[in-house]
């Protein structure tokens, strides 16, 4: 018999069984390239939402404005979060005049990966960041 003849059929078996697998590191690349910019994006609404804090005259103010900020810069990043939530130290407003003091914000997003359809993947995944920023010393309280 004509050995091609008995392969016939082989590459597409092959490719049947190698495309479930091929999919899921797709899928397995895309999960990782998603947390990557979640956190990029979720470290600079941080960063930028503790500056916007310690620039506010009173702790009340300060968590207004960081947590009004933190949400600008999410949308600016396109980072559609599940759940959002933001937390601000406002400790370093309670320092006396001429002492030195920080206000920290920590931001938590939890970024949705339902969409990928893929099994064995999180259908969520959370992403933290912090960033302390220092009041100025002498403005006034």
């Amino acid at each position: 018999m004509n050995p091609q003849a008995t392969e016939r059929g082989s590459v597409s078996v092959e490719l049947a069984l190698l495309a479930p697998a091929l999919l899921l590191l797709l899928a397995f690349a895309v999960v990782a390239g998603r947390t990557q910019i979640a956190e990029g994006a979720v470290q600079e609404a941080a960063r930028a939402a503790a500056r916007e804090a310690s620039l506010a005259r009173d702790a009340a103010t300060a968590v207004a404005r960081a947590g009004a900020q933190a949400e600008r810069t999410l949308a600016a990043q396109d980072l559609r979060c599940e759940r959002t939530t933001v937390d601000v130290d406002t400790a370093g407003f309670q320092a006396p005049l001429g002492q030195p003091g920080d206000v920290t914000v920590s931001i938590t997003c939890v970024v949705g990966m339902a969409d990928l359809l893929a099994p064995g993947l999180p259908g969520s995944v959370s992403v933290e960041a912090s960033f302390i920023s220092p009041v100025d010393a002498y403005r006034e309280r």
